[in-house]
Order: C-alpha cells, then structure tokens, then sequence
C-alpha cells in the first residue's frame, strides 16, 4: 500500500456512519452512558518514515494532541492540526542519545460508510507532515532519551532538582566528547493556549513545560513518595543502559521506593479551559505493590492547578487499574494513556503487553479505553501518604488501606473486537501479519464528529501505537546513525478511530 521509503508521513483511516444497529457496547458510570458505536477507520504511518531531521519518525504514538481550534468539518470530510509525541527513540537494544521532540501534521480525513467485513474500506486519510520541534533544558542544550543516572541530578535557577544521564562519547557508541542532559521518556502530551508544551515523563518521573521552540520553562516534581529512591538516595536511573555500554549496572535493579522502572507519568490530560493538568502513573509505586504485575494496580492520579505562573499542586487520588485473566491468574491492565471527560470522569486507556505485531503471542486479552470517576475518591494529598516511603497500599499484595476511598472505574471501549477490526482488514490474533494490531496503544484524543462543538455528543476517539522506532530501514541522530532492529520487524504507527456517543455531562472541549 506505501511504496514511500523514508519519505512522505501518509495514514490511511476510514470512517463510518453510526446509528442505532451499528452500537457495540454501552456503559454507564455513576449514572452517565456511554456507548462505542462503532469502529470509524483504521490506518498507519509506515514505520521507515523520517522527519525533517532526518530522524525515523518512530514511537508517534505515545501521546498524541489535537490543536482544537484548527478541527472543522469540511465538504469532503474533516481537517485539522495533530501533534504526536514521540518518546526516547529507537530502544529495543538499549537507550540512545535521541533528542526528544513533538510533530506537527496536518491531518484530512474522508469518511466512507460502507466498510464492512466482506468489503473492508481503502484509504481515506493523510497525514501531512509539517515540522518537528526539538526540547531542550533550560540553558538551551538538548535533552536525551538516555536512561538516567543512578544518582547525582542537574540544577537551574527556579527549577526543581532535575534527572541527569552521563554520557561517553557521543551518546550513540562513536567518538565524541561526552557529557550531560536532562534524560526525558516522553509519554504524555498536553497543548497550551499559548503554543507551549507540556509532557509527562517515565524518568523522573516529571512533568516538563516547554514554550513553543521546544526550550523548557518548567518543571514539576511530585511528592516525595513517588520519586524513585535507591540505597537512601534519589535515583532516577530505569536500568535501561545505552546501546553502546550494555553490561552497565544499577543495583538494585528496581528502586527501594517511588515509581517503578519504566512505570512513571505515562496519562497526562487537561481541562478545556487549560486551568487544571492531570497526570498518572502507569502503575503502583514500589513500596505500593507495584514489582508485582498483579498486584500493582492501585496508582496515583495527581491534579495540578497550571492557570498562573507556577503550577500548584491541588489533589491526589487513588485509582484501581482493571484487572484481567492472562491464562493463570489474574494480573494488571497497566495504562498508557487519560482524556479528560468532565471535572469527575476520565478516559483511560489500560492494556496488557507482550502481545502483538512483533511479539510472541499474537493476541492482546486485554486493550481497553475505559472509564473512571473520582467524584467520591478519597483525596489523599498531604504529609500522611506523599512523604518519602510512605504507602496507600500494601507492599507485599497492592492491598489498599481500608481508609481511602478510590475511584470507581467502568469497563467501557474494547481495541480488540475483531468484529469491528476486520471492517478494515485488520485483526487481533492470528496471523503475524501487517494487519495485526501492534502491542502499544499509547494516545487518545478526541475531536467532534459535528467539526464544531460536539452538541451532538457524537465524537471521534483517536488512538495511535508505539511502534517501538522498529524498522529495518531506520535512522538517529540527525541521519548519521543507521540502524535495523534485531527482531527483523518493520513496524508501522497504526492508527485506530472509534465513533462514541459521550453522555450529556462531558465536556472534552
């Protein structure tokens, strides 16, 4: 279907009318409905594309942003402005020193009605590559998707503490002079009014605010009780070390305390107004069962108030992850992504891993957008549970305290209804195949099916995967660095769009 190699960013996404027939499922969450009505398109950027840098335009799906104001509805279908967040460059085999970014596409999309199992639909959309912005910290160097330090951290005037990754050479295994950067692992993106941005990390993990040439401005720490400790000191190293220096240690592994490895701010959202920014964990902190997979599930959702010149920090909540059977017990639906829905309910995107275009087994048991509310959560900020080492759960089984209330949360939104897939010739299991759904769906984003308002209710949910930066045809470090991943696998950003009917209350606009 793309004959492109490292050329043109184009997607292909269908779009179907819904009606009463056409609906797939229906929930209700403290008494607000939602239904799925149906599976509107489907479509990818090829894995080997490239951006202005030179750069394989990888991992686009770890976040993805509409520019609001820019969504109309037009006489051939809709148009409109998407940013997508990559987030540490190609890493399969170790981290690199990829300078984290944003893209800008321009994204126009025809619908088409009539796409069915027995005559799936073509292509219908294109993305329109426009430009990449890079970040960098505060005095204007580039940041790196290196893993972190174990310990030690960068200072700047008016900046918290921030993560810091030594680098030999010139981070990618070839001469150079060394140095420093701030380490990001982008996984949230959240759009300012003012062309700004703000990006969730699994590093610090923190979130960073960065102004429209990508140059930081700010930097939130969490409390204490997530930041990740080691041997009594903050120690913000993943135990991901570079591709150039594979048998560099950090001991332990895992941290004593605070965020996981690989576990940080992976869900990042705002209100419409752009007044408060949501930010949670991909799963439970160490000391709150998180190294166990089926024990981690209860994860901190923290509220920031960004409408003034430093964001404050307003509420903490609990939230219960989904659980699923994966063949001998029950584990986590760790999650990848939250959208804001009303001031108590969000979107959360909760999958398995480890199934996939790619992977071992080819079936996902569990990819869902769905609900949670935390209108009658216990708000947990303060002293009692965000000191370092302090817990809202049990170590040992992820047992929550019996004196905090969390978050209700509503099954809602199945990926993996192969019913719906293969309208579009795409599929879940099976085959390993390039219409196999990849593991990673990381993004959601929602835009009105009306081009205006969403009055209807009517709205589009847009996701898009992780492709991993895997590609056999791939390339960092502003072109000078060619790389095949080892697994043999060229991976494309697929893209799924549902239609949805939102209740009455939500607001995503």
């Amino acid at each position: 279907m793309f004959s492109l190699t490292r050329t043109v960013l184009t997607v292909a996404v269908v779009l179907t009318s819904t009606n009463a027939a056409s609906v797939v499922s229906q929930t209700k969450c403290n008494s607000q409905s939602y239904t799925y009505d149906n599976l509107a398109g489907y479509g990818f950027v090829p894995g080997d594309a490239y951006d202005q840098y030179h750069d394989t335009a990888g991992g686009i799906g770890s976040s993805i942003a509409f520019d609001r104001s820019s969504w109309q509805k037009t006489d051939a279908g809709y148009t409109g402005i998407l940013w997508t967040l990559p987030d540490r460059g190609w890493n399969t085999e170790g981290t690199l020193n990829f300078n984290p970014r944003v893209h800008k596409f321009n994204v126009s999309l025809i619908p088409q009605p009539n796409a069915t199992t027995t005559s799936p639909s073509g292509t219908n959309i294109q993305f329109e590559y426009l430009e990449s912005i890079l970040f960098s910290g505060p005095d204007g160097a580039p940041t790196t998707g290196l893993d972190g330090n174990a310990s030690g951290h960068l200072s700047y005037p008016g900046f918290p503490d921030l993560p810091i990754a030594t680098y030999t050479g010139d981070g990618f295994g070839r001469e150079g002079p060394g140095g420093q950067r701030i380490p990001i692992d982008s996984e949230g993106l959240v759009l300012g009014s003012d062309g700004s941005f703000w990006v969730s990390d699994e590093y610090g993990p923190y979130v960073y605010h960065f102004d429209s040439t990508g140059r930081m401005i700010e930097a939130i720490r969490p409390p204490d009780a997530i930041i990740p400790m080691r041997n009594g000191v903050e120690s913000f190293s993943a135990d991901s070390p570079p591709i150039y220096a594979p048998n560099i240690t950090v001991s332990p592994s895992d941290p004593d305390t605070g965020r996981e490895n690989n576990h940080g701010f992976e869900g990042l959202t705002a209100s419409p107004d752009g007044k408060y920014l949501y930010v949670m964990l991909q799963a439970a902190l160490v000391q709150e069962g998180g190294l166990k997979g089926r024990y981690e599930r209860n994860l901190r959702l923290l509220q920031y108030d960004i409408s003034s010149n430093a964001a404050v920090y307003l509420a903490e909540y609990v939230v219960p992850l989904p659980l699923y059977y994966d063949g001998s017990k029950n584990t986590t639906a760790a999650q990848s992504e939250i959208h804001f829905l009303s001031p108590t309910q969000f979107l959360v995107l909760a999958r398995d891993s480890g199934a996939g275009r790619g992977q071992d087994s080819s079936q996902s048991l569990y990819r869902h957008a769905d609900i949670f509310d935390i209108s009658s959560a216990t708000n947990i900020k303060g002293p009692t549970y965000d000191c370092a080492n302090c817990s809202i759960a049990s170590a040992s089984d992820g047992t929550l305290k019996k004196s905090i209330t969390p978050a209700t949360v509503c099954s809602f939104l199945d990926f993996n209804n192969n019913e719906q897939l293969n309208r579009f010739g795409v599929h879940n299991g099976g085959q390993q195949d390039g219409g196999l759904l990849n593991e990673k769906w990381e993004s959601l984003a929602l835009v009105p099916v009306d081009g205006v308002d969403g009055a209807d209710r009517q709205w589009f949910l847009w996701s898009v995967s992780d492709d991993d930066f895997i590609t056999q045809n791939g390339y960092m470090d502003f072109g000078t660095y060619e790389y095949a991943d080892s697994s043999g696998y060229n991976l494309d950003n697929q893209v799924l769009v549902f239609q949805i009917t939102l209740p009455a209350g939500a607001t995503p606009l």
